[in-house]
């Protein structure tokens, strides 16, 4: 664990609700941000809250998903010590409010319109009995399609707007010499294709009713039956070697024109702009095969636990108002590939797979099309998401596994995690 303190300097808190506070205070905050455009991110956070006169502890605990994080906030929480601030996701939110551990934000809200800046269905993850108790840093768009399109160039085949379509391009890619599909063979990536693979199959409607409302008969009915069949040909169109490996790896094979296409959330840019390619341009982006209108969102976010110190709540509030700030969701999710969670964003310096997402966030926001991405923790709790993991992995690495009674145990599986 990476632990550094700032000393940071007395200083008025300028348009903030807690501007009348005279005295510093400090925040600790426990998040997973350790790869590069995240810390800098972090960073960056930090010294706006300097700018607002409180320090901030860093507790920086690696592993991308969070689940080394998680352990230590749970010993941390049980012995009365957590940090003023912990990155917790989805569903987990309600959880810890449940128990009582996590403080509210109202007043912070109320004075700067967080009901009108937020989308409601983001607002409603970030509240417990009507009231705020997390802070939303971002929004990635998980149903996204990334194309290289020198490596569609070559096989001659065309950019899939559905299934049949994503099929007949995958065979002439295959045809060409290019695997299909960047894959990597880790739980969550499984999940991330399978469910751009439902939403399509089940619609938006259907979608909430299996994955949000964890109704039963559509979690085993024929259209989960048939999602699965489609998934279960996806492993005809990726390579012997996908197992274990990581998705920034799966990424390098779709820059390199390895691949054809990856299934991947937006998070994908950083390796795209590493690598010295324009997202867009270089490499296309497009909505998951019959996804298009639809956006599933992830959203990084950050949890408020309950303090004693009055000095440490003032700064407490004063981080939950600094994330929401234009300028910090700016800089944010230009290093993170996201998109900002307010809907009144400034979009100009962001490139056009952002822009895009934005555009299709806002709309999908008003149709209702807006929907949470359970593989990555936003629709269910964790112990939900988990259970699907181990179902759908198993079918996948299995290829006698039987779609029916895959859709069957996912049923039971999730009612028994519940």
């Amino acid at each position: 664990m990476h632990k550094t303190r700032l000393t940071l300097a007395l200083a008025g808190l300028i348009g903030c609700s807690v501007a009348a506070q005279a005295h510093a205070g400090e925040v600790e905050v426990l998040h997973w941000w350790t790869s590069g455009g995240e810390a800098k991110s972090a960073a960056v956070l930090a010294d706006m809250l300097k700018a607002r006169g409180h320090g901030w502890k860093d507790f920086a605990v690696a592993g991308g998903g969070g689940e080394s994080a998680m352990t230590v906030l749970k010993t941390r929480a049980v012995a009365g010590t957590p940090p003023a601030a912990a990155q917790i996701k989805g569903l987990d939110i309600q959880e810890w409010a449940k128990l009582g551990f996590l403080t509210e934000l109202d007043s912070v809200a109320a004075e700067e319109n967080w009901d009108t800046t937020l989308p409601g269905v983001v607002t409603q993850v970030m509240k417990y009995n009507g009231h705020y108790v997390a802070v939303p840093v971002n929004v990635h768009r998980v149903n996204w399609l990334w194309i290289n399109p020198k490596a569609f160039e070559k096989a001659g085949a065309q950019i899939p707007k559905n299934w049949t379509e994503f099929v007949a391009a995958a065979e002439k890619l295959q045809a060409a010499g290019i695997v299909p599909l960047a894959h990597g063979g880790q739980p969550w990536q499984d999940a991330t294709v399978f469910e751009a693979i439902a939403l399509e199959v089940l619609g938006v409607e259907d979608y909430r009713k299996a994955f949000v409302q964890h109704d039963a008969a559509t979690l085993k009915g024929a259209k989960m039956v048939e999602a699965l069949e489609r998934f279960a040909e996806v492993r005809r169109f990726i390579d012997k070697d996908s197992a274990g490996r990581d998705w920034n790896l799966a990424t390098g094979m779709l820059l390199r024109g390895e691949a054809g296409m990856q299934i991947m959330g937006d998070w994908a840019k950083g390796e795209i702009s590493a690598a010295g390619l324009t997202p867009g341009k270089d490499i296309l982006c497009v909505a998951t095969p019959g996804t298009e209108g639809s956006f599933t969102f992830n959203i990084d976010s950050f949890a408020f636990f309950k303090l004693k110190n009055d000095t440490d709540k003032a700064a407490q509030q004063a981080l939950a108002s600094t994330i929401l700030t234009p300028e910090f969701q700016e800089v944010f999710n230009l290093n993170k590939g996201s998109i900002p969670v307010r809907l009144d964003s400034d979009m100009s310096k962001f490139d056009s797979c952002a822009q895009d997402s934005m555009a299709t966030f806002k709309s999908a926001n008003e149709k209702g099309t807006l929907i949470p991405s359970w593989s990555h923790g936003l629709a269910t709790t964790s112990q939900v998401q988990g259970a699907l993991y181990d179902v759908l992995t198993k079918f996948f690495n299995d290829k006698k596994a039987d779609a029916v009674a895959t859709a069957d145990l996912m049923a039971r599986a999730v009612q028994s995690a519940q």
